[in-house]
């Protein structure tokens, strides 16, 4: 799959080997020459990658109340893991939002890509999504219970810099978006293109 990720991303190797394969996590080894000229072991991490959909609804922006087995209700923003089946990182966001609330959208755009952790190869994919065409049932995972809540721009923004619930991964967006024609106005996030 083709994405784009920042252009001062650190990427596992192409001759790193694969020691463990998990569930979700992977380690990756791969001898790496030092300065003295000596060699030692790298190692890193890799995860499937994961967006975060910022929903426009009539002005308001889409929440959810999110609870899991391992994890007590906490407000998110709508998103989840890029599966195998994707067939592109815009498509997961919108089978994600349409799985947790049942919207869809006519306008997509990709503002931010994050590496949160420098020693894995994971990208979080920050997308605005607005102009609603459709609302229908959300299809949740036996895992999940979600509650979907519309909230004004000023709530979420606030909530956001008091580092409420987990929506930490927008906190550098709603920083700079003083409004919600602000978050609407961002430009198109400009990356290195890979192929992972």
């Amino acid at each position: 799959m083709k994405k784009l990720v920042p252009t001062g991303a650190l990427l596992i190797p192409e001759t790193a080997s694969c020691v463990y394969s998990g569930v979700i996590f992977n380690v990756h080894q791969w001898p790496q020459t030092l300065f003295d000229g000596s060699t030692e072991t790298f190692e890193m991490l890799s995860r499937p990658d994961t967006v975060v959909v910022i929903g426009v609804v009539d002005d308001k922006l889409v929440l959810i109340e999110d609870e899991q087995p391992t994890r007590a209700a906490h407000l998110t923003l709508p998103g989840g893991r890029v599966d195998p089946t994707d067939d592109s990182i815009l498509a997961t966001a919108k089978r994600e939002m349409r799985e947790e609330v049942g919207y869809s959208f006519a306008n997509w755009k990709l503002v931010a890509v994050h590496q949160p952790v420098t020693k894995m190869e994971w990208f979080i994919h920050v997308y605005i999504a607005d102009a609603v065409i459709g609302q229908g049932p959300a299809h949740l995972d036996a895992g999940e219970k979600i509650t979907p809540k519309l909230r004004s721009y000023a709530e979420v923004r606030q909530l956001v810099m008091q580092r409420q619930g987990d929506l930490g991964d927008t906190y550098d967006l709603f920083e700079k978006c003083l409004s919600l024609a602000d978050l609407l106005a961002l430009s198109e996030f400009e990356g290195k293109l890979i192929a992972r």
